[in-house]
């Protein structure tokens, strides 16, 4: 029993962001299933204002109509809060990806540093030249071995070589 009292909680991966957009769709939903009411009532509405109208009562239809035209601007309302709701959610989700990107760039950017300091641009530019110098060196040697040098080349090679040696 100690242990499960003991353990510590391990912390939430979920962020307030996380929840503010949970919060924004919950609410849109609530705003979609209002919507939903409000259009069943519009077309009972309709039913019975055509009802009333055969009828002959039309003072009673031109109130369902009055309610009509209000549950109508109610509509357009919510549509425009759901217009809200949907932009911000997406503000929110698209800056948490933003976030992650400078994230990213935060660590990329400290492991370049870090393989820029292990760098240093005086051993570059010596191992830079000793292979010039050892391409170099190859090149004469494979013109010598094909047997287009001069004979004042040949000479100049073999100074060379013997002096690297």
């Amino acid at each position: 029993m100690g242990i499960i009292f003991g353990k510590k909680k391990p912390p939430s991966r979920v962020t307030e962001q996380d929840k503010a957009v949970l919060q924004l769709k919950q609410q849109r939903d609530k705003l979609k299933l209002y919507q939903k009411k409000i259009e069943l009532a519009l077309n009972k509405d309709r039913e019975v204002a055509k009802q009333l109208i055969n009828k002959g009562q039309k003072e009673r239809a031109k109130l369902l109509l009055k309610k009509k035209r209000y549950q109508e601007q109610l509509l357009l309302k919510t549509d425009a809060q759901l217009e809200n709701l949907e932009k911000l959610t997406h503000d929110i989700e698209f800056a948490q990806v933003e976030v992650q990107v400078v994230e990213g760039l935060k660590k990329g950017n400290e492991a370049l540093k870090q393989v820029n300091e292990s760098l240093n641009i005086e051993d570059i530019e010596n191992i830079l030249q000793e292979t010039r110098e050892s391409v170099d060196k190859q090149n004469e040697i494979n013109e010598l071995l094909s047997g287009k040098l001069t004979d004042e080349d040949e000479e100049a090679v073999e100074k060379r070589i013997g002096r690297h040696h």
